[in-house]
């Protein structure tokens, strides 16, 4: 063989790789808004991911992720949700009410899936559970209407006549919904409720004392995810003023909170990650109805309960799907 023929050849078998990784299809980006901040977000993002392995897609390996987190300040989401539309990301997990809300604002074109506590008709994300029509669906854990329920499970521990306290953020969504519900609730029981609201970490510290000033016997804490992103210095703030609290997740009481009533936020999550993944598979939103939780679930830590002087009644205990020691 000729050295020239040889040569051709060698550049020949050098342009094959290279021709066949250009004609890969390039790796789908996607978007990730969350109101929250990412350390705070940890366990939820990690449950996301689960939902996506589920469907065959791996970080890195054959998607690429755009995150986007807010750090708890509602008013940045517009700005995150719109500069994830310019980065022409595949599909946009906004795992959020106020995330939702922010992505759906942004497009109209790039498929969304949300995670919302509050109803998605009601906060305007679909207008139709079964169906929904346009760019977006999700998966709804229902937390937002069980405010009724959290207080009938809270009166169990406290007098007839005790003084409730509520802390709303008013920037949630469906903040206004979630405190009528309550005082509905609390007005049928004659339970008097006392609601105060806080947006921030200073505010969270004043509204504490506000509730010591109108001596209040317990809380309910709104479902917002500023609290869920703060549940540390919240259960914090409970122990060092002895009030019993009701909140609305499970990781309140797995950081040391009393009591909790709701759904697997977690599994929300997943199932948002399993959504995605079918979008990047070609699924479109109106194919993929919104999910709703089948279980809620009590949770009741005792050694909160000891170190407040709580003694749990036994009729509540059974009631507990959960009962951390």
């Amino acid at each position: 063989m000729k050295r020239r023929e040889f040569m051709s050849l060698l550049a020949g078998a050098a342009a094959w790789p290279l021709a066949a990784r250009a004609q890969q299809p390039a790796m789908p980006v996607m978007g990730y808004l969350n109101s929250r901040s990412r350390d705070t977000d940890t366990p939820f993002l990690a449950a996301f991911h689960r939902g996506l392995n589920e469907t065959g897609y791996v970080e890195g390996q054959n998607v690429a992720i755009e995150y986007r987190w807010a750090d708890g300040q509602y008013d940045r989401l517009p700005v995150l949700a719109t500069d994830l539309v310019r980065r022409r990301v595949t599909v946009m997990a906004a795992t959020s009410t106020p995330a939702a809300l922010a992505a759906k604002a942004a497009t109209s074109a790039i498929p969304i899936v949300f995670t919302t506590a509050a109803d998605p008709i009601a906060v305007g994300l679909v207008d139709s559970l079964s169906r929904p029509s346009g760019n977006v669906t999700g998966v709804n854990s229902y937390l937002s209407d069980l405010g009724a329920k959290r207080l009938e499970l809270l009166r169990q521990l406290v007098p007839n006549d005790a003084v409730i306290g509520m802390l709303v953020n008013p920037n949630y969504p469906d903040a206004e919904s979630q405190a009528k519900d309550v005082k509905e609730a609390a007005r049928t029981l004659g339970q008097q409720v006392h609601v105060v609201n806080a947006d921030s970490e200073g505010d969270l510290n004043r509204a504490f004392a506000t509730f010591i000033e109108l001596k209040a016997d317990a809380l309910l804490v709104s479902l917002d995810s500023f609290f869920l992103s703060r549940r540390e210095q919240l259960v914090a703030l409970a122990a060092r003023h002895k009030i019993p609290v009701m909140y609305f997740a499970r990781d309140f009481v797995l950081a040391g909170g009393l009591m909790s009533y709701g759904s697997d936020l977690a599994d929300s999550y997943r199932q948002a990650g399993v959504y995605t993944g079918r979008i990047l598979k070609g699924a479109k939103p109106v194919d993929l109805p919104v999910l709703q939780p089948t279980k809620f679930e009590l949770s009741i830590n005792t050694t909160t309960a000891k170190s407040l002087g709580l003694s749990i009644p036994d009729r509540l205990l059974a009631l507990a799907d959960e009962v951390i020691e």
